[in-house]
């Protein structure tokens, strides 16, 4: 076996800083001498450095990194076993197969390296929308916060649906409708009124409730800029409804109609009886409340 097939198995090792020692030494000699190998190894180390500096558009959560990077580390470890196999195995056959060892050592790194985008692409759309969906519950609740600190004053204060939906017109870059309210009826959520906010750099509307000195926010959104998702998810009907909490409060999002919407309280009970904050002047709420 040629000095160049042997270090050939070692390049990952070198740049991945797993040489050490009198095996470093004997490495870096044979790359001062040896241009074949020194050209072979830049070309490994650009392609490291390019996919370093890629970098995702959102960070993914803590639970996803951890478990991506538990998988990494037992493929490394799988691999620095199968690395002193090969070394052992090429040390037996000598020279006659030492073009067939170093296409192996070319066809393991190709192996591994799809290996890594494969788990890259399974778990990376999924990361990126679960991000952007906690996102957009963090925002609605620090909107929800700064209304409850006094930072943010309404736009409007009325308990007319028709006259918050008539003072929101013009002022969102999508359709936005309160349900009406329902003659004689006495809701259990008072609307009390609504301001313009801004999320990803748009409007957005948010609209606030009370229930027995409670305070309650409805952050709407067009869903191509807040995304729905993650949560105890539970289906009414057509919608699905994803439920959690957030620093204390009970937080309610669901997407409809090309719009997204985050429920923020701390009322009493059951986090999906919040959502007849919304359900309770539609004529479906019936309907919903058998699916509670």
């Amino acid at each position: 076996m040629s000095p160049c097939d042997e270090f050939s198995l070692k390049a990952l090792s070198y740049l991945d800083d797993r040489l050490h020692g009198q095996e470093l030494d004997d490495f870096r000699a044979h790359l001062e001498v040896c241009s074949n190998c020194r050209m072979s190894v830049e070309a490994e180390r650009t392609l490291s450095q390019l996919l370093d500096r890629s970098r995702p558009l959102y960070s993914a959560p803590p639970a996803l990194r951890a478990h991506v990077a538990a998988i990494v580390e037992e493929h490394n470890t799988s691999i620095r076993a199968r690395e002193s196999f090969y070394e052992r195995l090429l040390q037996v056959v000598g020279t006659g197969f030492a073009d067939p060892a170093r296409r192996f050592a070319k066809l393991r790194l190709v192996a591994a390296t799809l290996a890594v985008i494969a788990l890259f692409l399974a778990f990376v759309p999924n990361a990126v929308r679960q991000a952007r969906a906690a996102n957009y519950v963090e925002t609605a609740v620090a909107t929800h916060r700064s209304y409850l600190d006094g930072n943010l004053v309404l736009g409007i204060r009325s308990d007319s649906p028709e006259q918050v939906t008539s003072w929101f017109t013009g002022k969102l870059p999508f359709q936005f409708r309160l349900p009406q309210s329902t003659p004689g009826s006495i809701p259990a959520y008072q609307l009390s009124g609504a301001s313009l906010v801004s999320y990803q750099g748009n409007p957005a509307a948010l609209v606030i409730y009370e229930k027995q000195k409670e305070r309650i926010s409805l952050l709407v959104a067009s869903s191509q800029s807040a995304v729905v998702a993650g949560g105890e998810e539970v289906r009414s009907g057509a919608l699905m409804f994803h439920y959690r909490t957030d620093q204390g409060f009970k937080v309610v999002t669901w997407s409809n109609h090309g719009l997204s919407y985050a429920l923020v309280s701390s009322v009493s009970g059951s986090a999906r009886e919040s959502c007849m904050v919304c359900h309770q002047s539609m004529a479906d709420h019936q309907d919903f409340r058998s699916a509670r």
